[in-house]
């Protein structure tokens, strides 16, 4: 916006400058009407004054996009690969997906959990699932919030696949139950404070905007 800025100001002055002239000039007799600067002249010194502002505005948008670069850390530099990138959106839809992953998986919810999991770690979360409901196990979480979410990696393979690692650290209360509704693990009345370390996956090719999780660690 500043280079605009700048040739709104020069065509200013220009227009001044080219008044000016004209009123000292008009005022000379006939032989010095020569002299006077025409239409056409003030025309051309205006090309060559927007010319001259455009392409020192293209210089420093280089220079800036380059400074840009260099002060971005590894993780960042990859982000601004993904096209559409925006990092606080992706963040909000990464807390919106822990939440929903987490309670889906405590309530054995795995209708939802397709449609936010891999096809490989889905297959790790229906295991557990199906073995506590073998076993008679019942699994309650309650959800208090996060104290914090950060990107810790991201990476762009060579297939453009690209991949974003987040620490979550959220506050939840888990309890399991055994047939006779008797808790087995956890404490109802105690607030856990829990640390995960998830890997969303998305193709950027594909027209599929949706992240996947395809890994999770604690």
């Amino acid at each position: 916006m500043a280079q605009y800025f700048d040739i709104i100001i020069l065509l200013v002055v220009v227009i001044l400058v080219f008044q000016r002239l004209k009123s000292v000039l008009g005022s000379k007799p006939d032989e010095y009407t020569q002299n006077q600067i025409t239409d056409e002249n003030a025309a051309k010194i205006f090309d060559m004054i927007i010319q001259e502002a455009e392409k020192n505005a293209v210089e420093q948008t280089k220079e800036n996009t380059v400074e840009n670069q260099e002060e971005l850390n590894s993780t960042d530099k990859v982000l601004s690969l993904i096209p559409g990138f925006n990092k606080e959106k992706f963040l909000n839809g990464a807390q919106r997906a822990f939440e929903i992953i987490v309670t889906s998986f405590s309530k054995g919810d795995t209708q939802t959990l397709e449609m936010l999991v891999s096809k490989t770690l889905i297959k790790k979360f229906q295991e557990i699932i199906e073995k506590r409901k073998a076993e008679g196990i019942v699994s309650e979480t309650d959800f208090i919030g996060f104290e914090n979410t950060e990107i810790t990696d991201a990476k762009i393979s060579k297939n453009d696949i690209a991949k974003i690692t987040v620490k979550f650290v959220s506050e939840q209360v888990n309890i399991l139950k055994n047939s006779k509704d008797e808790v087995i693990e956890g404490d109802e009345n105690f607030i856990q404070n829990i640390t995960d370390v998830w890997t969303f996956e998305r193709s950027l090719t594909s027209t599929n905007p949706n992240w996947l999780l395809v890994s999770t660690k604690k």
